[in-house]
């Protein structure tokens, strides 16, 4: 029982610790955090070509899930894509790191996962908002049509009524 108290204690002091340093962050305004993705941006050398692929593969993915908009199954099939890749970010960020002398000149694969996240989930994240939302316009044209077939529909039984 001590065991389990020291362990939520722990958990407690860790929690209480990111809460603080989160807002210290955010009363210091959002300059930090620009810097921090401005350094981010600037490590990280664009041209190699993996990472030319990688955005040219999000981007077609991209491209198609719009394009694709008004087939349900394939707006599914992507968001269920998207969602994978985003759950096997972990495990595709071990391989990267133990290869990555392969593929690329530096290792970007740390620990933590940050990069990985960055041009990966990140993307893929962007891509099934945009398939969630693309499904919830098409849902409402689609209710609305309804909504316009059954007031027509209504409309008609009125009138024979009055004959």
């Amino acid at each position: 029982m001590e065991e389990v108290e020291a362990a939520v204690t722990a958990h407690l002091d860790q929690v209480s610790g990111l809460v603080r340093a989160l807002s210290s962050e955010l009363r210091s305004g959002i300059g930090p955090a620009a810097d921090s993705l401005l350094a981010f941006v600037r490590a990280v050398d664009w041209t190699e070509p993996w990472l030319v692929c990688l955005m040219a593969f999000h981007a077609t993915l991209l491209l198609t899930a719009v394009g694709l908009r008004r087939n349900a199954n394939l707006q599914f099939f992507f968001l269920f894509l998207a969602y994978s890749g985003v759950y096997l970010a972990e495990k595709i960020n071990i391989y990267l790191a133990e290869h990555w002398k392969s593929f690329a000149n530096r290792n970007y694969f740390d620990r933590s996962g940050v990069f990985i996240s960055v041009v990966w989930s990140g993307p893929l994240i962007f891509i099934s908002i945009v398939t969630v939302v693309s499904s919830l316009m098409t849902l409402c044209q689609l209710m609305v049509k309804w909504k316009r077939a059954e007031l027509r529909h209504r409309a008609r039984l009125a009138g024979d009524k009055q004959e």
